[in-house]
C-alpha cells in the first residue's frame, strides 16, 4: 500500500519520462517569445527551462486539492490571470490531476496570447505503462487522457494542433527494457504542441484629406478637363 500511495511523479520511471519530455520539447520552446510563460505541472520541484526570448516563468503545481507554488487556489476555479497573458503555456501531466481536463485546457487557451504556444505532456493511456500506472494510482483520482480527445477540445478552444508524438521508454524504467528511449509508437508518454490563432487584423481605413487648392491646380493645361473642348 505504501508503494502505491507514494507520489507517482516522484518515482524513477516518471522522472525519467519528464527528462525525455524536456529534451523533446526543447526545439519548440526555444522559439517562444513573450514577457511571461506559465507552467502548470503535477510534479513537485519541476523547474521549467530557461528560454532566451521569454521574460520569466509563473510556476504552479496542480494537485487534486488545488494549485500551489507562485500562488494558491482551488483546482476547480478559473486560473487567476487575464486573457491573452502568456506567450507560452506548458502543462506537464496537469491533465492527469485536474478535476476536469477539458476545463483546464480551455483555461490554458484563455490565458494564452494570440500566436502563443501551448505544450502539454502526459502518460499515454494506450501504452505498456498503463497497467503499472493504474496499480500505482489506484484510489488517487488521477486519470489518463488520450491525445486525440485533447485535440478535439483544443480545436473547440480555437487552437491549431501542430504536432503530437510519443516520447519516452516503452516500459517504465526497471520493468525490463532498462529505460531505453523510443522515438516511435511505443513510448509511454506523449507531447502535444498547439498554437493559438492570431486575431485577424482589421483593414486600415484611410480618411480622405481635404484639398486646399482647386481641383485643376497644378495640372498641365492639356490635362485639365476644360481643355478637352
Amino acid at each position: 500500500m505504501a508503494q502505491r500511495d507514494h507520489d507517482i511523479y516522484a518515482s524513477l520511471p516518471v522522472r525519467g519520462l519528464l527528462a525525455e519530455e524536456t529534451a523533446a520539447l526543447a526545439p519548440d520552446l526555444q522559439r517562444c517569445t513573450g514577457s511571461h510563460a506559465l507552467q502548470v505541472s503535477a510534479a513537485r520541484h519541476d523547474y521549467p527551462p530557461a528560454l532566451p526570448m521569454l521574460g520569466g516563468w509563473v510556476r504552479l503545481r496542480l494537485t487534486r486539492a488545488g494549485y500551489e507554488g507562485d500562488l494558491r487556489g482551488d483546482a476547480g476555479e478559473p486560473l487567476p490571470f487575464a486573457d491573452d497573458t502568456f506567450g507560452l503555456v506548458l502543462l506537464r501531466h496537469a491533465v492527469e490531476t485536474a478535476p476536469s481536463a477539458r476545463v483546464l485546457l480551455h483555461e490554458a487557451a484563455r490565458v494564452l496570447a494570440p500566436g502563443g504556444l501551448l505544450a502539454l505532456t502526459g502518460v499515454h493511456p494506450f501504452s505498456a505503462w498503463t497497467p503499472w500506472w493504474l496499480w500505482r494510482t489506484r484510489r488517487s483520482g488521477l486519470s489518463l487522457s488520450a491525445p486525440m480527445g485533447l485535440v478535439r477540445w483544443l480545436h473547440d478552444a480555437d487552437l491549431t494542433v501542430e504536432r503530437v508524438r510519443r516520447v519516452g521508454s516503452a516500459l517504465p524504467a526497471g520493468s525490463g527494457d532498462g529505460g531505453r528511449s523510443h522515438a516511435g509508437p511505443l513510448g509511454g508518454g506523449y507531447l502535444l504542441i498547439a498554437r493559438k490563432h492570431r486575431r485577424a487584423q482589421l483593414p486600415v481605413r484611410l480618411r480622405p484629406k481635404a484639398i486646399s487648392h482647386p481641383v485643376g491646380a497644378g495640372l498641365a493645361p492639356g490635362a485639365r478637363r476644360s481643355s478637352a473642348a
